[in-house]
């Protein structure tokens, strides 16, 4: 019981030793540094306060965290911004910035400084105003035809269709009644014709006999 016990003590008593060693260096390391830090306001990056923060003595790094806050207002105080608090930029031993962004336009900036020393620094920081860019057109595609189905060939072991005879038209049927009656009219005129002739000839050849006979008479009587 009395080594745990002493064994606690020892341990509390070496906790203490610690702190108090740890306490007596941080005044030693800053008072090699000096007793104030330089604070200057470098500008913006995208709405972002930006800061730089070194020793002011020897212009070393702060390696401490620093608790700082910046506070901004417009030239005409009618607009102020923050206390905002300054974060350490990744990759870099001196450069802080905030991690809240100033609306477009003039400010004036002030950044008090209380850890691991006292410093300030102030600036002017203008902030333009940017355009949204539009959003990117997406790129037109060509469009592509649906394909038409094609319509199916003719089976060729389909009945073909019966051929009606065409119609009489009505003006060949009009017309074949006239012409067999202009073919009859016909045909009698040319019997009419052929009977004339063959009286015309007989009374002829009768008159020629006559004639005929005459002479012969009128020849005999003379002998």
């Amino acid at each position: 019981m009395r080594t745990r016990h002493a064994f606690r003590v020892l341990t509390g008593l070496g906790l203490l030793l610690m702190l108090f060693a740890q306490a007596l260096a941080m005044p030693v390391a800053a008072h090699a540094h000096g007793d104030t830090v330089k604070v200057v306001v470098t500008g913006q990056r995208d709405g972002h306060v930006t800061t730089e923060i070194t020793w002011e003595n020897d212009g070393d790094p702060v390696e401490e965290e620093v608790a700082a806050t910046v506070n901004a207002t417009s030239p005409d105080g009618s607009r102020s911004m923050g206390p905002w608090r300054l974060v350490r930029d990744p990759g870099t031993r001196t450069g802080w910035s905030t991690a809240e962004a100033l609306a477009p336009g003039t400010w004036k900036v002030t950044v008090d400084v209380g850890f691991p020393a006292l410093g300030q620094g102030k600036g002017e920081v203008a902030v333009p105003v940017v355009d949204p860019v539009p959003p990117s057109a997406p790129a037109p595609t060509a469009s592509v035809p649906a394909p038409v189905p094609s319509a199916p060939a003719p089976s060729s072991a389909s009945p073909a269709s019966p051929t009606l005879p065409p119609a009489p038209s009505s003006s060949s049927a009009s017309s074949s009644p006239s012409s067999s009656s202009s073919s009859s009219v016909a045909v009698d005129g040319g019997g009419r014709t052929a009977w004339w002739s063959t009286a015309g000839l007989a009374g002829i050849a009768l008159v020629g006999a006559a004639v005929g006979m005459r002479l012969r008479r009128a020849r005999a009587g003379r002998r």
